[in-house]
C-alpha cells in the first residue's frame, strides 16, 4: 500500500489525549481517524452524506472493520489518512485506508460497509448511481459540474442554498439575503452527480468593466473541500469572459483567507452588515 494508491487524504495531527501510557497512539484511535477520513472522501464526492443517502433510499453501514498496525504514530506527528473505494458488489463496498507520515505506512485498514434500508437495516443492492460515482471518483474523473445561466434557469436551487446558508444558519434576514438583482445577475451553481445543488454565487455588472461576485453560499456538509474554489473560479471566468478588467466583492472576514489565495486582494476598511465583519477584496484580470 503506497500513497500514490489514494486520491482522497485527510491530514490532521496526532493530540495528547490519543497518547497511550507507552507515548504511542492508543490503537483504537486509527479506527476513529479513518472514520474521520471519510468523512473527506463523501466531501471529495460532492456528496452531502444525509441528503444524499435519502435521496439515495438507504444507509451505509460497517459490517466488518480492520485494522494492520506496521508502526506507531507520535505526539505531534502530521498524519495523512489516505482512503479508496476499492470495490462494490451487490449491497457491500470495500474500502481500504492507509495512515502515513511521509511516505512511511503506519496503519492499514479495511472497512467492508453495506447499503441497507434504514428502517429495518436489511440489505438493498448499491444504487447504479452511487456504484458509479464511486468507480468515477477512483478513475480520476470530475465530480461535480458548474452550470451558469439566469435566476429563471437557477434561482430556485441557488435560493435554496442562499436560505440555507444565510438565513438558517448565520440568521441573516431573508428580507436582506434576497434583493431586486438576482434578476440581472449571472448566477452559478454547482452539481453534483446526484444533480444536487451544492454551491451557489452570482456576478453583477458594478461598473463598465468591473464585475461584482457575492451570495457565494456552499452547503456546509461539503465545506473545506475544493466546491467554493470550483465556483468562484467559474464567476471569475464569466467576468472576463464579457470582458471585465476587475472583479469585486464584499467577504466575510472569516472567509478572507479563502479570497486571498484565489488572488484576491484587500481594499478598504473593514466594517459590519448585518451583523458579520466584512471586508471589500478586488483581482484584477489584465495581464
Amino acid at each position: 500500500m503506497q500513497r500514490s494508491d489514494f486520491r482522497c487524504f485527510h491530514r490532521l495531527r496526532v493530540r495528547w489525549a490519543e497518547v497511550d501510557m507507552q507515548k504511542i497512539v492508543f490503537n483504537g484511535h486509527y479506527l476513529m481517524y479513518i472514520d474521520t477520513a471519510m468523512s473527506d472522501y463523501w466531501r471529495a464526492l460532492a456528496l452531502p452524506y444525509e441528503a444524499s443517502m435519502h435521496a439515495l433510499g438507504g444507509e451505509m453501514y460497517v459490517k466488518k472493520a480492520t485494522v494492520e498496525y506496521h508502526a506507531s504514530a507520535r505526539l505531534d506527528d502530521t498524519l495523512d489518512v489516505g482512503l479508496r473505494c476499492a470495490r462494490v458488489g451487490n449491497s457491500s463496498c470495500l474500502f481500504q485506508a492507509g495512515i502515513f507520515t511521509g511516505d512511511r505506512l503506519l496503519v492499514a485498514g479495511e472497512l467492508v460497509y453495506v447499503f441497507a434500508d434504514p428502517a429495518t437495516q436489511t440489505s438493498r443492492p448499491v444504487p447504479p448511481a452511487l456504484r458509479a460515482i464511486f468507480d468515477s471518483f477512483e478513475a480520476g474523473a470530475e465530480m461535480a459540474e458548474v452550470r451558469t445561466g439566469d435566476w429563471n434557469a437557477l434561482g430556485r436551487d441557488a435560493a435554496r442554498l442562499r436560505t440555507a446558508v444565510f438565513v438558517q444558519e448565520q440568521g441573516i434576514p431573508a428580507e436582506i439575503e434576497a434583493d431586486a438583482m438576482d434578476a440581472t445577475a449571472r448566477h452559478a451553481v454547482v452539481y453534483n452527480r446526484l444533480g444536487m445543488p451544492v454551491a451557489t454565487g452570482r456576478l453583477l455588472q458594478a461598473a463598465p468593466g468591473v464585475g461584482r461576485i457575492g451570495r457565494m453560499a456552499v452547503d456546509r456538509s461539503v465545506r473545506g473541500s475544493q466546491w467554493g474554489r470550483r465556483l468562484l473560479d467559474a464567476l471569475v471566468d464569466a467576468a472576463r469572459a464579457r470582458g471585465d478588467r476587475e472583479v469585486q466583492l464584499h467577504a466575510q472576514r472569516s472567509a478572507e483567507g479563502f479570497y486571498r489565495r484565489a488572488g484576491f486582494a484587500v481594499s478598504g476598511e473593514p466594517w459590519k452588515e448585518a451583523g458579520i465583519d466584512h471586508i471589500a477584496m478586488h483581482r484584477s484580470l489584465q495581464g
